[in-house]
C-alpha cells in the first residue's frame, strides 16, 4: 500500500470543495454585514494559553492537544479551538485601546486527538466570530438571530437552538456548591473522570458523554434555578428578543459546553440528523477570559461552526456551481491558434473561458463543455475557419448562431454580459 493520509486528517477534494466555498462566502458576507472583520490565527500556541482559557481538567487539555517542544524546548500546541488565540491576538496587539467594540471572524483548521468519526476528525474546520466590549444582552440575541438567518441561507433548517445560562462569579458559586453535594451523594454511579472532577469542577460532569453519568445528571440542580438578579434578567433579555424576531429555541438548563470560559449566555445549534455528534456550531458568552489571560476586563461573546457537520448538512444540489461561462472548442491547429489568445482575453476580462487542446472529436469536445458545466460553447473547426466564422451554442437551448472571427471577443462580451444582467 502506498503512502496514506494520516488517520483523521482529511483531503477535501473538488467535488466537495463548492459547497465548501459557498458556505465560507456566504458566511463571509453575512458577518460582513455584521461589521465583523477577518483576522488570520497561527495554527501553532504556547501550551499555557489553552491550559489556562480551556482548563486543564477538561478533555481536551486532558486528552485531545497535539502538544510537543521545539527546539528551545517551549511547550507548543496545535490550536484545538479558536477563541482562545483570538483572545491572545486581541490582548497582544491592543486592540481594547480604541475604546470601540471589536468583531472579529476566522475561519481555519483545528486539531484534537480523538477517536475520528463521521463529522468529527482530527483535522477540522471551523468558521468562528467573537465580539470584544459589548455586555449588553442585545449582543447575544444578535448573534443567535445571525446565525439562525445564517442557516436559513444555506438551506439547513434541521439546525435547532438550544440556550442555557451559567450564570456569573456571584451567582456561580452557590449553584457549584448544591450540584456538589447532589454529585458527591450519588458519586459511586460515576465514571472515574468526573468522580475526580466533581471535588475540581463539578460543572464538567454535566458535560459527560457516558450512559451512567448522563443518568445521574438528569436528575441535578438546574443552574437556572440558582441566577441571581441581573444574570436573569440578562437571560429573560435574550429570550424576549429572541421570541420578539420568531427565533424558535429550546432552554436546556444542563447545557455547560466542554469549556471552562463560559459565563451567562451558552448555546447549540443542534442537528437531529447528524446523529451522536449533533452540534453543529456552539458558543457563548466569556465575559472573564480577557482578564484572565492577561488583558483587561472585557466583555466578550463568540461561536464556532463546524465546517465538516456543516457541509453534511448543505444540500449540494441547491448550492450555485461555480463554473466557466464558456467553453472553446478548437477542432485542429487553425482554430487553436485562433481560440488560444482568445480564451486569455476572455479570462483577463472576467469571462471565465476553458479550452481544450489536440482534440479532434466535436463529440467528445461537446461532452467535456457539458461536464464544465458552462453556459456557451464556441465551436471552431477547418470548415468554420475557412469561412471566417465560428459557432457559438447555447448549452441549455441549444440554439447557436454565427459569429466573424474578427469580432469573437466582443460578442461573447456581449453574451456574457447579457447573461450576467439576467
Amino acid at each position: 500500500m502506498g503512502l496514506q493520509a494520516i488517520k483523521g486528517f482529511n483531503d477535501i477534494l473538488p467535488a466537495e470543495m463548492n459547497t465548501w466555498q459557498w458556505v465560507e462566502n456566504v458566511f463571509r458576507q453575512l458577518l460582513s454585514s455584521y461589521n465583523y472583520g477577518e483576522i488570520r490565527l497561527p495554527l501553532l500556541e504556547y501550551t499555557e494559553l489553552f491550559s489556562r482559557s480551556i482548563g486543564d481538567d477538561t478533555d481536551i487539555v486532558e486528552k485531545e492537544m497535539y502538544t510537543f517542544h521545539d527546539r528551545s524546548n517551549r511547550s507548543l500546541t496545535l490550536r484545538p479551538e479558536g477563541t482562545a488565540s483570538v483572545v491572545r491576538a486581541f490582548i497582544q496587539h491592543g486592540m481594547a485601546a480604541t475604546g470601540n467594540i471589536n468583531k472579529l471572524y476566522y475561519l481555519g483548521p483545528m486539531f484534537r486527538y480523538e477517536r475520528p468519526q463521521k463529522g468529527r476528525y482530527r483535522q477540522f474546520y471551523q468558521l468562528g466570530a467573537e465580539v470584544f466590549g459589548e455586555e449588553d444582552y442585545h449582543q447575544d440575541a444578535e448573534i443567535l438571530i445571525m446565525l439562525a438567518r445564517y442557516f436559513h441561507v444555506l438551506g439547513v433548517g434541521s439546525a435547532k437552538l438550544n440556550l442555557n445560562s451559567l450564570g456569573c462569579k456571584h451567582c456561580r458559586p452557590a449553584y457549584r456548591q448544591a450540584l456538589q453535594d447532589y454529585l458527591q451523594r450519588h458519586g459511586e454511579y460515576l465514571c472515574g473522570d468526573c468522580q475526580r472532577r466533581m471535588q475540581k469542577n463539578p460543572l464538567r460532569v454535566l458535560d459527560c458523554k457516558r450512559p451512567d453519568c448522563r443518568k445521574v445528571v438528569a436528575e441535578v440542580p438546574k443552574i437556572l434555578d440558582y441566577l441571581g438578579v441581573d444574570c436573569q434578567a440578562h437571560f429573560d433579555g435574550v429570550i424576549r428578543l429572541l421570541d420578539e424576531v420568531g427565533i424558535d429555541y429550546h432552554v436546556n438548563p444542563f447545557m455547560v459546553r466542554g469549556l471552562d470560559y463560559y459565563t451567562r449566555t451558552t448555546f447549540e445549534f443542534i442537528a437531529g440528523d447528524l446523529g451522536a455528534q449533533n452540534a453543529v456550531a456552539a458558543g457563548g458568552r466569556y465575559d472573564r477570559l480577557v482578564e484572565e489571560l492577561g488583558g483587561k476586563p472585557t466583555p466578550a461573546i463568540g461561536f464556532a461552526i463546524g465546517m465538516e457537520r456543516l457541509a453534511m448538512l448543505v444540500d449540494s444540489d441547491s448550492v450555485p456551481v461555480s463554473a466557466p461561462f464558456i467553453y472553446l472548442a478548437a477542432l485542429g491547429e487553425s482554430a487553436l491558434n485562433i481560440l488560444y489568445p482568445l480564451r486569455h482575453k476572455l479570462n483577463q476580462a472576467g469571462v471565465g473561458a476553458v479550452l481544450n487542446y489536440r482534440q479532434k472529436s466535436l463529440k467528445n469536445l461537446m461532452k467535456k463543455a457539458d461536464r464544465n458545466n458552462v453556459v456557451y460553447t464556441l465551436i471552431a473547426g477547418d470548415q468554420e475557419i475557412e469561412q471566417g466564422a465560428a459557432i457559438l451554442r447555447n448549452m441549455k437551448t441549444k440554439e447557436q448562431q454565427t459569429i466573424p472571427l474578427n469580432t469573437l471577443f466582443t460578442n461573447i462580451r456581449e453574451v456574457f454580459d447579457g447573461h450576467q444582467n439576467n
